[in-house]
């Protein structure tokens, strides 16, 4: 179709309004001066880089505290920042019971939650985190046989991995030397946890037990997740449960325990190449922990200088990664994740936004009640005994309901 031919712009008098500006449009036409519809001048199409390419859709990204369609940022919203609460110990005889799973709906979970265990369990998260507030980890602390004897055993673990060096094979996630590794954790529990127990308190090895070994991640799948990170939280608060860790060991828990737990986890997921258990992809805080951000937002509440927006500047990641967990995360995030942060991160990066630690701890604190401890996928996996019950739940394939 031929171009128009524009119309001639007749002159005007100064008592005449002058005619408008000339359009311009963003027609997709063959590359020209002029619209090959109206005629009007035109201007480029934005271009793309060589080195980044247009994808086939290019979405417009929401603040990532919108997380993706469901309840989820509603409940969050909505949900009580939880409360620090103090955990009863145990006077024995007490009857053990080897812990079994139990959650198989949002009822369950529900019922657990509104119990006092479930009430109490995470009160006793919510007391480590205040325990560290404002504390770095170089920070000197009461450190007790009973904390130096965990740290043993986690130093134990960790030259097992040295000794045990991954296979060569062609599948990028799950390498097969994790399984040994595994195996000879479960081959040696017994004995480690023997040397953490008085003689009065042996027989609550079998219920311990299965919560340690859960903490390391899964060896059938090859895989790890915050559901695991949550069983080894489960394994401390059952020490406490015990009196085997009191309230004067929670800080030297999260500074020396926790911190040399987490630096396995991440020697284990590098080397053994775990698969992401249950990951959310971009739309998660983290692929594998949670808690790390928990207790590292608590460190800095009341920082001089780092804000939330510090985790931007690389210079702070790494001087000050050592001495705090949030950073650390940070740090470790960008190391196996390639591209812009805002991208395979968004929900840290919007995180980073909010004014004041405080504010940051509190609200990872109710998103970890509601992302974690109320997510069937991941509780469905979390063991129930004596020292951590769910009250009133059918088990199905046994035929009972739980005491």
């Amino acid at each position: 179709m031929e171009p128009q031919t524009p119309l001639p712009i007749t002159t005007t008098t100064p008592e005449e309004t002058p005619p408008p500006p000339p359009i311009t449009h963003h027609h997709l036409c063959p590359p020209s001066t002029a619209c090959c519809n109206c005629g009007n001048p035109t201007t480029p199409p934005p271009t793309w880089s060589d080195t980044s390419p247009p994808p086939n859709y290019r979405p417009i990204r929401s603040p990532a505290i919108n997380l993706p369609p469901n309840n989820s940022q509603q409940s969050i919203i909505l949900a009580p920042v939880p409360k620090s609460q103090q955990v009863p110990t145990l006077t024995p005889p007490h009857n053990y019971q080897i812990p079994i799973k139990k959650i198989q709906s949002p009822d369950d979970i529900r019922r657990f939650h509104d119990s006092f265990s479930g009430k109490n369990f995470l009160g006793f998260i919510v007391s480590l985190s205040e325990s560290i507030r404002s504390k770095k980890i170089s920070d000197q602390c009461h450190q007790s046989q009973t904390i130096n004897y965990i740290i043993s055993i986690i130093d134990k673990l960790n030259g097992w991995v040295d000794e045990i060096p991954p296979v060569q094979q062609s599948a990028r996630y799950g390498n097969y030397s994790f399984r040994v590794w595994h195996e000879r954790l479960n081959e040696n529990v017994g004995n480690l946890m023997a040397g953490l127990l008085e003689e009065e308190m042996r027989p609550a090895t079998v219920e311990i037990v299965p919560y340690f070994t859960d903490g390391f991640g899964n060896a059938s799948r090859i895989d790890y997740g915050t559901g695991h990170e949550t069983n080894f939280m489960a394994w401390l608060y059952c020490l406490a449960r015990l009196g085997v860790i009191k309230e004067e060991d929670y800080q030297a828990v999260v500074l020396r325990v926790f911190v040399k737990y987490l630096d396995l986890m991440r020697k284990l997921q590098n080397v053994y190449c775990l698969e992401p258990a249950g990951s959310h992809g971009v739309w998660g805080l983290d692929d594998y922990h949670f808690l790390p951000f928990i207790f590292g937002s608590s460190q800095l509440i009341d920082h001089k200088y780092m804000k939330p927006k510090s985790i931007h500047n690389q210079d702070i990641l790494d001087n000050f990664g050592d001495e705090y967990m949030y950073l650390s995360g940070i740090s470790f995030v960008k190391k196996v994740k390639k591209g812009l942060f805002a991208e395979h991160s968004p929900l840290l990066d919007d995180i980073s936004g909010v004014p004041n630690w405080n504010k940051v701890n509190s609200g990872l604190l109710k998103m970890y009640k509601v992302e974690v401890l109320e997510k069937v996928p991941i509780m469905q996996h979390f063991l129930f005994g004596s020292l951590i019950k769910c009250l009133n739940v059918k088990i199905v394939s046994k035929k009972c309901v739980s005491l």
